[in-house]
């Protein structure tokens, strides 16, 4: 029974997340943390940082993570099929229709206004992100403000864009940093 829950949670990501791993982030986090309570907003936030880190697409790799933790290697194959599964149809589909019909203005106009609803997704998915790591699962208060996460993040965005470093080399450098600072505090 949680095969076919796997494969049928990750079969709706499959199917709706449109604009790639980014924009499926929040259908993931549907899914795992809020319909299934399958992992904390804490986990899910690691989840999608290892995923990042890890050849291959986000959504595709969340699966086979959160098959994995959910119910061993049988688990990571139904949620990973059941990711690309809907990908596999679709884009053999779409590919046909779209070489068929690629000069007609009437698809270039639907393209384009996907675009707007995909960079919404990817925004909504950054902010909630940015909170999990701002203040975790508690309330929004000044105490329970994670002051370390929001300068390394401030200073990983700036880095980023400024200098446009490997995303890979300002991950590992954010978590030797974070280590170093909690080594020196005494609180690790």
């Amino acid at each position: 029974m949680v095969y076919l829950k796997l494969f049928l949670s990750f079969l709706k990501v499959g199917m709706f997340s449109i604009g790639g791993g980014y924009a499926a982030m929040p259908l993931i986090q549907s899914e795992v943390v809020t319909g299934h309570g399958w992992l904390s907003m804490g986990e899910f936030t690691d989840l999608i940082t290892i995923a990042e880190m890890t050849p291959g697409p986000i959504a595709v790799n969340s699966a086979t993570f959160v098959g994995i933790r959910i119910a061993g290697v049988p688990g990571a194959i139904a949620a990973t099929f059941g990711c690309i599964f809907p990908s596999c149809i679709i884009v053999s589909l779409l590919a046909f229709v779209y070489y068929k019909y690629k000069n007609m203005s009437v698809l270039q106009g639907i393209l384009q206004s996907l675009r707007p609803a995909v960079v919404a997704l990817i925004a909504g998915a950054g902010f909630s992100l940015l909170r999990s790591v701002a203040v975790g699962e508690e309330a929004l208060l000044p105490e329970n403000v994670n002051w370390l996460g929001i300068v390394l993040f401030a200073a990983a965005f700036f880095v980023l864009r400024k200098w446009k470093w490997n995303p890979i080399l300002v991950m590992l450098l954010c978590g030797i940093a974070n280590l170093g600072i909690h080594v020196i505090l005494g609180s690790v």
